[in-house]
């Protein structure tokens, strides 16, 4: 038993989190790039502290990043000795149109990711490509409010038709929105939403919820039809929910929990809303208004398969005297007194990988893709800045493991798996550079210090072997 000959295995980053260069070529401002590290980030990604521009007390890391902009062949040099078979990485919506609103696309922008492609393509690489990575031009907050618009459906709308036409033939896997889910825990990052004081913050993200649907839906349509061999995605920042005890009472919550995730996918899935969904907004007084044909264009236009990023299952209880919490990607989640954890809290659980796997699988019986895993964590460079990081090797093999169990035991078909951040990045959740996920280590601090110099790491020539056997070879 083995997972499948063309298997994409690669790696996987965001525009935001690497590429740096936020004026150049023409782009203009975003919601990412006014995102700063330290104390104030977690307000403002929840949309509960205004900054829309830039301050002198704050640092920035996105308006630098890694620089992967001026040096992306170097670093795609580097996936190809690697092997990867795809990469996923994402478009700055800036770069192709710097307020959003245009009519006509930034050619330099346009040329940018076009050069980006082919020199996938040169090193045998086929590119992912995520449309909207949490990026939205700060012009379409200001002037239009960000997703709680529907004007936005329109711009995105355009955004898709410039470059699933630029891009016919060089880009045949994409995903339409990065972690749609975000948007209910990280309104601002996941959907340039901020709250005015008294506002009803539940209608506002759910009504910027359905404009995000419906642009999906609407960009899946324009792949097929610009090129039937596009192949399309949603996203979901995954992990299935264990109830703290055997108490009806937590299995019913964690069933709860696990709904609120799935309710996006299951729409961009299924093509419709689900029942428990319509059934929950109408308790809590929340009307999502819709168009005529709404309904529709969701039914027509699902996506061809299901990608997600995983790191650590959760845990949930229905009692409020269970306040043992511990980190997770962007939300808390109860302890779970089984599991160890990553330095940041996250539980690390490979059979939660195979339990979230086969929970969709069942669900939606459409191919899965996991296009995000992998350990963050302090990485020690020695004096010539090599790191031995055998932490990241056991978490990865552990996982790959379960994927391949998922896989050969379970009978889930399984397009690839990219591991997130394989190149060391800003983290999204923290903005630290300290919380390193990569297989390449980048010389730069929390504060923005550094060479910028790329090495290899331990894991650099771990996971080349893997991917030379189709992940068989999984040793040290």
């Amino acid at each position: 038993m083995a997972l499948r000959e063309d298997f994409l295995w690669g790696g996987a980053t965001a525009a935001n989190q690497c590429e740096g260069g936020y004026n150049a070529g023409g782009r203009g401002l975003a919601n990412v790039d006014v995102v700063p590290v330290g104390k104030d980030r977690g307000a403002v990604i929840t949309g509960k502290m205004k900054m829309f521009d830039f301050d002198d007390e704050h640092f920035y890391p996105a308006l630098e990043a890694i620089d992967m902009y001026h040096r992306y062949k170097e670093d795609i040099a580097l996936f190809g000795e690697m092997g990867f078979k795809t990469y996923r990485l994402s478009i700055a919506w800036t770069r192709i149109f710097p307020k959003g609103d245009e009519q006509e696309p930034n050619e330099e922008g346009l040329k940018f990711y076009e050069d980006l492609f082919k020199e996938c393509h040169k090193y045998g690489i086929e590119p992912l490509v995520t449309i909207t990575h949490f990026d939205c031009p700060m012009h379409l907050i200001t002037e239009y409010g960000g997703w709680r618009n529907r004007k936005m459906v329109g711009f995105y709308e355009n955004l898709c038709h410039a470059i699933f036409n630029r891009y016919k033939g060089l880009v045949k896997y994409w995903l339409t929105f990065n972690e749609i889910n975000m948007i209910l825990h990280a309104p601002f990052m996941g959907a340039g939403l901020y709250f005015e004081e008294g506002e009803n913050e539940e209608q506002v993200k759910f009504q910027s919820a359905h404009h995000e649907l419906m642009a999906s839906a609407i960009a899946t349509r324009i792949a097929h039809e610009v090129d039937p061999e596009n192949q399309v995605g949603c996203m979901l920042a995954a992990g299935n929910y264990y109830p703290y005890t055997c108490d009806p009472k937590d299995v019913f919550k964690a069933q709860q929990e696990d709904r609120e995730n799935y309710f996006f996918i299951d729409v961009q899935s299924r093509g419709e809303y689900p029942a428990y969904a319509l059934k929950k907004l109408e308790r809590e007084g929340i009307k999502i208004e819709m168009e005529e044909g709404d309904k529709e264009i969701l039914k027509a236009n699902t996506v061809d398969f299901i990608s997600f990023s995983y790191y650590s299952s959760r845990v949930a209880s229905a009692d409020p005297e269970v306040n043992a919490k511990t980190g997770g990607n962007i939300f808390e989640s109860v302890k779970n007194p089984y599991l160890d954890a990553s330095e940041w809290g996250w539980q690390i659980d490979p059979l939660g990988l195979r339990i979230t796997m086969n929970a969709m699988y069942d669900r939606y019986q459409k191919p899965l893709f996991i296009v995000e895993n992998g350990l963050g964590a302090v990485d020690v460079p020695d004096e010539n800045g090599y790191v031995e990081d055998d932490y990241r090797i056991a978490y990865m093999a552990a996982h790959i493991e379960a994927m391949k169990d998922a896989v050969n035991l379970d009978g889930i078909d399984l397009l690839g798996y990219t591991s997130w951040g394989c190149i060391d990045l800003v983290s999204a959740g923290t903005g630290e550079m300290k919380k390193r996920y990569g297989f390449i280590y980048v010389d730069r601090d929390n504060e923005g210090n550094g060479t910028l110099k790329r090495t290899k790491k331990k894991s650099f020539d771990w996971y080349k072997q893997v991917i030379a056997s189709n992940g068989e070879d999984l040793s040290v």
